[in-house]
């Protein structure tokens, strides 16, 4: 079991941007945007911005304003499949005997997200990229908390999805609509998560990171979250 606080939450989607869109969406509200559409990173140099793909900017979108403010925070950054179109991309020019752009490969390995984030900001903090399975938002948290448990005052922690290439459909099911959310971790005892007993009920319907803030949005408690054999049991206190 591990305790933690979440100091603050920020999330996009395509179509959910604001606190307000999120709530609506948790209660049910039909999630309608645009798949192509793509956060604002004006905080960002130009030159810099032309570096990130779509997943980097949802990233860095969520991500940035959390991290002002905190010098040297570690960062733990989630995605089960990575930028699937870019890598995509790079297939395809492979197949088609094409030479491959050094800096789209640079750039589709799964932690160029947090070396951009290292130069960005000019942090040399711990920082993690995990590539886990469907519950990789609880694996993630868990190295989030080990992070708190050394000493760190606060953690970043962003999961990110992007929409797969249709080629993909038969394989990835997971990702229901694009979608960043990034978490400030504290020490404190407001979030509790442990392990639960091997499950009986199938996978939880949305991506873990999407199920937990519909729930937390919603004012529940206590829920679970079951990937394949393991659950996850999630308990806030009052």
């Amino acid at each position: 079991m591990i305790t933690f606080d979440i100091s603050q939450w920020h999330a996009w989607a395509p179509g959910l941007s604001t606190p307000a869109d999120w709530q609506a969406w948790a209660h049910g509200a039909e999630h309608v945007g645009d798949a192509d559409h793509a956060p604002d990173v004006a905080f960002l140099p130009a030159l810099q911005r032309r570096r990130l793909g779509p997943m980097s900017r949802m990233a860095f979108a969520v991500g940035w304003p959390l991290a002002e403010g905190h010098d040297n925070l570690p960062l733990v950054f989630v995605s089960r499949h990575g930028e699937t179109p870019r890598t995509f991309s790079l297939l395809g020019e492979l197949a088609n005997q094409q030479p491959l752009s050094p800096t789209q490969f640079s750039l589709s390995v799964h932690n160029a997200m947090i070396g951009l984030w290292s130069i960005m900001r000019g942090q040399t903090c711990e920082m993690t990229a995990l590539a886990a399975a469907g519950d990789g938002f609880e694996h993630g948290i868990v190295e989030a908390a080990a992070l708190l448990a050394e000493g760190a005052p606060a953690v970043l922690l962003i999961v990110t999805e992007e929409q797969p290439p249709a080629a993909y459909a038969p394989w990835i099911d997971d990702v229901p609509f694009a979608y960043a959310m990034a978490l400030l971790l504290t020490p404190g005892q407001q979030w509790c998560l442990a392990p639960g007993p091997t499950p009986s009920t199938s996978a939880t319907a949305l991506p873990h990171a999407l199920a937990w803030l519909r729930a937390s949005l919603s004012g529940q408690a206590s829920f679970s979250h079951t990937w394949e054999r393991r659950t996850w049991n999630w308990q806030r206190q009052p």
